[in-house]
Parts: structure tokens; C-alpha cells; sequence
């Protein structure tokens, strides 16, 4: 059976030292529950800090905490003392990543030792987590608190299975990119295999930061990193959608019910439940509970506002300050409307039990969820599920992840005073037909997707993302495989070697100029030319003056222009064909405007084509840029023979009977070649690849997909290669001693 650590900030069990004995009180949520339903399939083992700070704990206290919670509750505690605490959890997790992440700007702190401690606590995790791992399992790793967990168990475990979920929004590059240590945490997701997100907006901002911060490219969500591939996808979790629709009906939970209708009367029930964090916008809803009475004094006695808000981070002083001003709003709010049978707003600060709460959906007649920015919020999916006879209206903030999935719900915008008045009017007044057949789908969809299907994908994702690594990995020429490519060049007599240049010989530059080969490369390329029997091509989409001034002394034949130009060893350069270029001077300044709303991009301009570079050019911009480009050039190259190719941070415009694969098909026809050997690094060198005989040995240079045979990590392995050829060679020739 596998295995599943699962790694959070916090275990899911309380413990309390009480005259030297220790209780053990297991948690009750979503996440505990949702991997419980996998014990059929998994053995779970759970990694999270103790909520004892370690400076209260013996050795031998410690010691007997293992051993309980591994024996009984699956669990594996990381202690961390009470200093470190603070500055891990209320430091750089609650005052720099919480307010940062959800767009409260004016609240993120960026302390350098709150920092190191959050560097230091995940450290501490990856040295528990290595203590336990064994050989197959899957971790699991959750949340702000360990985002630089991935990579450092990536780097301890090479070969783990590794997948990170995070519950919280991932805000877009524009904010994320305030915070100083902004690479490390990209760089620390970056370890694990799978990255999931409530929802593909969040996807799509993490996307678009490691663009710019790391250059990496992706296709369909899959980021192609310098040695692996990553999955980023979206799975909105879930909740226990049997457990809420279940228990609402209990005898203890419908005898909460009437107990409170009995207080309450005939008087309609607003509910409003959130922890208390400013970025569930309470003060604004019980303002627009205030403008609603203030707008529509006939429902004065008609309805009440339970608010309810749970304590959280007291310690925090924006917290405390919170506190304060929801205590005196919610005084005068009462104080303005309150009669003495009747109080606007039954104002609870404290944490409910669970069949309280339960009784508190299945007896409102409107939740009022209006979170400035959440990642999903769970309230509304269980105040929909307790709703078995299908009445009670959701009203539901924009900002929460839960929207996208709730479109049946009065959605508003949470800093709309009028719309959320609005919609609590239309609540009130919705009749019964229209709150059962929107809650019915809202019901469907969240019973069909509840936590257990979430937390199956996820790790369904991780099995299926390895799959793809291996089969990327398959191909790595290493190992067997390279030695056979390399005995097979040194046992043939004809070799055919074609090679692309830029990001196969030598690294991607900023700008092209700074490419130019180094003494090594050209030390490789004139011995590989030199050796009889080979014939050597360069196959470039670089100008024929670049490459003769810099490989021109080689014995090689080269390919200009991406297919446009030929030069056979010691000849004159040649075009394939006549190209009309009339079309140049009518595109030029379309680029060039680009350009000019492009800070960094910049124009090449070759014999028979137009390239705009963009490699400079801030990811974010460039990504519509070239949508809008592509767009442009359609529409005005429709009726020539012109066509667009796309490189690596490149748009290339040129005639479309250009192409490497064309070009290289020169080389190979006429002659019986015994071995082919074709390495690039981009899409151009795709037609080389398609267009070579099957037996041909197609190299990509860098992960991702590709028409090739085999793929190399970098410009470095090639080099490496091509070493080993001409070594494999000489030894083959060396005179035998007897």
C-alpha cells in the first residue's frame, strides 16, 4: 500500500499538558477528512509543528509524543520553540504572505528576520519529513507556511513525488513581485511535481511570475523547468457534502433549530460567519446591513443579522484593531435601529461547536458571504449543502474563489455599499420556486466535486505528472542510450552532423551579439569537422556575415536565414530560391511600433525576413504583445507567400517555403549516409527533426515537447557530447599496443 505524508503548518491533533500528563484532541476539518477516505488505498502519516512550544517539553516528553502520535494517530510533530513560532506564524506568514497574497498592501511587513525564520522552519520540515520518507510515498505539502518546502526536499529526495496545494489566492506579478525574497519562494514551489490552486486565475498569476522571474516557458500548464517538468493546475476544494446534508436532520441539530426560531419569532435570519480577518469584509457588510434598514425601514422587526465572528490572531495589533471597531459598529448599529424587542444584530465573537453552526445554515434564511479576497471560502458550499429542502438564498462575494463554482448565487462586489443593499432586498423577496432550482445546481455541483473527489484528482495529478517526467526522462540521453549513440558514431564511415547554433552551441544571450562562440566551441566544432568521414552543418536562423565572421574558418557547410541561404565548405553562399522580399518594407513599421510599445524588444533584420525580439521585454506585456502581433500580421500577409514563426522569445516573419527542415534535406538526399545526427533547441529545429530519415538521431536541447528521439539538459551537454564523440573516435584509431 503507498504511502502519503501529508505536510502542514500545524497537526491535526491539539495537545494539552495538564500536571504533567498529555491529551490528545483530534481536529475536525476538511482537509483531515477528505485524506481519511483514502485508507483503502493509502497509509496516511501526517507532518506538522506542535501547538506546545518546545521549550515546555523534556526529552522524554517528546520522546512519549512520538510515540503517541505515531501509534495512534498517524502523526509525526516538528517542534519549534515559542520564539520561533511567533515569528514563523505571526511574523512572515501572517504580516508578509497573508496580507501580500490578499492584496492588502498597506499591511505586508518585510522583515529580513522574520525571513530567515521562515527559511529555518522549512528546513526544519524538510529534516523531518527526510527522517520519515520512504522510497514511493507521496508528500503532500500544504499551504503558505512551507512554500519553500518543494525544492528543499527535491534537492534532499531527487526522485520523490511531490505535490504542493495552496489555499490561499496567488496574487498577480504586479503585487507578488513587492515581496524581496520573491524568486526564493518561486524557486521553492518549483521542487514539487504538482502545483495545485483554488481556481485558474491563481494558476495563472503563479504562471506569469515564474515567466518573469524564472524565463521558463508553458504549454496547457505544464512549465518546463531546466531539468523537469512541472504540472500547475487549478482543483477547488471541496467539501463533505454527505456529512453537512446529513447531519442537519440529527435530533440534537433540529432541536437547536427550534430552540433559536423560538427566540427568534417570524423574524427573517441573515447569517454572517467568518473568521475574524480583515479580508472578509465584515465592517462593510454590517455597513450595508446598516444602509439596508436605513433604505427599507419595513423590514425594521422582519429580519436579523447574526454575525458571528470567530477569534483569530489576536495578537496581531491590525487584528486587535479590527476587533475594536467591529465591537463599536455593531454598538451602533443596534444602538441607531434597536428597539427593545428586537436587536438588528446578535453579535457573537467566539468559535462555535459543530452542530451549533449546523443548526445556525439550516435555520437562516440568507447567508451573507462578502470576502474582500478569499481563495475559496468553504461557509457558502456548507450553507448550500444543510439546505435539503432546497430553500435559502447565498449571497456571494466576486472576490471568493467559491464564486466560480456558485454563478446560481446573488453574486456582488463586496466594495458595492448599494449592490450588497440591493441583494439582500432581492433575497428577502425571492420567492421559494427560484431559491430551490438555484440551490439544486449549486447542490449537484458541489455533491458531484466534494473534498474526497478533490483531494482524489490532486493526487491522481501527481501519479499522472510523474508519468509524463518518465516518459520526458525516457529519452534523456544518458546513460545506455548515449553510449549507444556514441558507438554507433564511431563505428560508422558516412556521418551526416547538423547542428543549430544559438541555444545548442552556445547558451540563449539577451542579445545575439553576445553569442559568439567561445574558444571551446570552436576548438569542438574544428575537430568534429576535421574528422574524415563526417560532414558538419550548421543550421542557423542567424545573417550570413554573423556566421562567417564567427565560424567561417571551420570546415563546415552552414544554413543561414533558417533555411533561406546555403554555403557549402569553402564556396560562395547561395539562396535556395528566389524570394520575393517586396512585403519587407510594408511589415517594417508595423514592428516598429511594436517596438516602440515594447520597452526592451527590439528588430533584426535579415535577407529574406523580419524577426522581433522580445526577450528583454517584461513577460506579462510580451505575452499580449505577440498575441497581438500574430493577430496583426494575419490579417496583412492573407494573400502572400509570407509566413510567421515563432522562436524562443522571437516572432519571425519570412517566406514560407523557408524552413531548417526544407534546407536540411539537401544535405541528406544524394548520399547514403550510416549515421544522422540532428541537435536544436526550438521550434524552427522541429522541421529538422520531421523531416529526417528514422533512423536519424534527433536531439532536443532542453525538456519539453518535441518531435525528437532524445533530449539534452543544455548548450553544456551538447558540448559534452560532441566532446566524447571526437574522443570516442581517437581511441577507436589509436594504434592497439601489444
Amino acid at each position: 500500500m503507498q504511502r502519503l505524508l501529508t505536510v502542514a503548518n500545524r497537526l491535526p491533533v491539539t495537545i494539552n499538558k495538564r500536571k504533567g500528563k498529555f491529551s490528545f484532541t483530534p481536529s475536525v476539518g476538511g482537509l483531515a477528512t477528505a485524506l481519511s477516505s483514502f485508507k483503502e488505498t493509502h497509509e496516511n502519516f501526517w507532518l506538522g509543528s506542535s501547538n506546545i512550544p518546545s521549550e515546555r517539553l523534556t526529552g522524554a516528553d517528546t520522546k512519549s509524543i512520538k510515540k503517541i502520535l505515531s501509534s495512534k494517530y498517524g502523526s509525526y510533530p516538528v517542534f519549534l520553540s515559542r520564539k520561533t513560532l511567533e515569528k514563523h506564524y505571526q511574523g512572515f506568514c501572517n504580516k508578509t504572505l497573508w496580507p501580500l497574497f490578499h492584496y492588502f498592501i498597506q499591511y505586508t511587513e518585510f522583515d529580513k528576520i522574520t525571513w530567515e525564520t521562515y527559511r529555518n522552519v522549512n528546513r526544519k520540515f524538510c529534516d523531518a519529513v527526510a527522517a520519515v520518507a520512504k522510497k514511493g510515498d507521496v508528500i503532500w505539502i500544504h499551504d503558505y507556511h512551507l512554500m519553500l518546502l518543494p525544492q528543499m526536499l527535491r534537492e534532499r529526495i531527487p526522485d520523490a513525488r511531490i505535490g504542493f496545494f495552496l489555499h490561499t489566492p496567488f496574487p498577480a506579478f504586479d503585487v507578488f513581485r513587492m515581496l524581496p525574497w520573491r524568486k526564493d519562494i518561486i524557486e521553492g514551489l518549483l521542487g514539487a511535481d504538482l502545483i495545485g490552486f483554488h481556481q485558474y486565475d491563481y494558476a495563472n498569476h503563479f504562471l506569469d511570475c515564474v515567466q518573469f522571474l524564472m524565463g521558463y516557458e508553458q504549454k496547457m500548464g505544464l512549465l518546463t523547468t531546466n531539468d523537469r517538468v512541472v504540472k500547475v493546475d487549478a482543483f477547488p476544494i471541496g467539501i463533505d457534502y454527505q456529512k453537512f446534508s446529513t447531519d442537519v436532520k440529527e435530533p440534537f441539530v433540529v432541536k437547536e433549530m427550534e430552540k433559536l426560531k423560538s427566540q427568534i419569532g417570524d423574524r427573517k435570519v441573515i447569517l454572517s460567519i467568518d473568521r475574524l480577518d480583515y479580508s472578509k469584509g465584515i465592517l462593510k457588510r454590517l455597513k450595508a446591513f446598516d444602509s439596508f434598514i436605513d433604505k427599507y425601514p419595513e423590514y425594521k422587526k422582519k429580519v436579523s443579522l447574526f454575525l458571528v465572528a470567530v477569534p483569530s490572531r489576536s495578537n496581531i495589533e491590525h487584528y486587535r484593531m479590527l476587533k475594536k471597531s467591529l465591537d463599536e459598529s455593531v454598538g451602533r448599529v443596534n444602538g441607531k435601529h434597536g428597539e427593545i424587542d428586537w436587536t438588528p444584530v446578535v453579535y457573537m465573537h467566539q468559535s462555535l461547536p459543530y452542530k451549533t453552526l449546523i443548526a445556525l445554515y439550516g435555520l437562516s434564511d440568507i447567508a451573507l458571504i462578502t470576502p474582500l479576497r478569499d481563495g475559496m471560502n468553504l461557509i457558502a458550499k456548507e450553507f448550500i449543502a444543510t439546505k435539503t429542502d432546497g430553500r435559502g438564498v447565498l449571497i456571494l462575494s466576486e472576490m471568493a474563489g467559491a464564486a466560480k463554482e456558485m454563478g446560481e448565487a446573488l453574486i456582488i462586489n463586496p466594495n458595492d455599499n448599494e449592490e450588497i443593499v440591493e441583494a439582500i432586498k432581492e433575497a428577502l423577496e425571492m420567492d421559494e420556486d427560484e431559491q430551490v432550482e438555484r440551490n439544486l445546481f449549486m447542490q449537484e455541483r458541489i455533491r458531484r466535486y466534494d473534498v474526497m473527489k478533490w483531494a482524489g484528482d490532486f493526487l491522481d495529478n501527481i501519479h499522472k505528472t510523474k508519468e509524463i517526467q518518465k516518459e520526458m526522462y525516457s529519452r534523456k540521453l544518458a546513460g545506455k542510450l548515449r553510449s549507444k549513440l556514441i558507438s554507433d558514431y564511431s563505428e560508422s564511415m558516412n556521418r551526416l552532423v547538423l547542428l543549430d547554433y544559438d541555444g545548442t552551441l552556445v547558451p540563449i544571450t539577451s542579445t545575439p551579439q553576445r553569442a559568439k562562440p567561445d574558444d571551446d566551441v570552436l576548438r569542438l566544432m574544428k575537430e568534429l569537422s576535421g574528422t574524415p568521414g563526417n560532414k558538419v552543418v550548421l543550421i542557423s536562423g542567424r545573417d550570413r556575415k554573423t556566421l562567417d565572421e564567427w565560424l567561417g574558418g571551420l570546415n563546415i557547410d552552414m544554413i543561414a536565414g533558417h533555411g533561406a541561404w546555403f554555403k557549402l565548405n569553402g564556396k560562395e553562399w547561395k539562396s535556395i530560391e528566389h524570394m520575393d522580399t517586396s512585403w519587407i518594407d510594408e511589415i517594417r513599421p508595423v514592428l516598429e511600433q511594436y517596438v516602440d510599445r515594447t520597452s526592451g524588444s527590439f528588430i533584426e533584420e535579415k535577407d529574406f525576413s523580419l524577426v522581433w525580439h522580445y526577450r528583454n521585454a517584461n513577460p506579462q506585456l510580451a505575452s499580449i504583445r505577440v498575441a497581438e502581433l500574430k493577430d496583426d500580421l494575419t490579417r496583412l500577409l492573407a494573400n502572400l507567400d509570407v509566413g510567421i514563426l515563432e522562436g524562443n522569445k522571437v516572432v519571425e516573419i519570412k517566406n514560407e517555403s523557408i524552413n531548417k527542415g526544407r534546407a536540411s534535406m539537401r544535405f541528406v538526399k544524394g548520399k547514403r549516409w550510416d549515421f544522422i545526427m540532428a541537435i536544436g533547441d526550438d521550434r524552427t529545429d522541429e522541421d529538422v527533426f520531421r523531416a529526417l530519415p528514422r533512423k536519424a538521431n534527433t536531439i532536443k536541447v532542453g525538456m519539453g515537447p518535441s518531435e525528437s528521439k532524445f533530449i539534452l539538459d543544455g548548450s553544456a551537454e551538447v558540448r559534452r557530447l560532441i566532446k566524447d564523440m571526437n574522443s570516442s573516435l581517437k581511441k577507436r584509431r589509436a594504434p592497439q599496443k601489444h
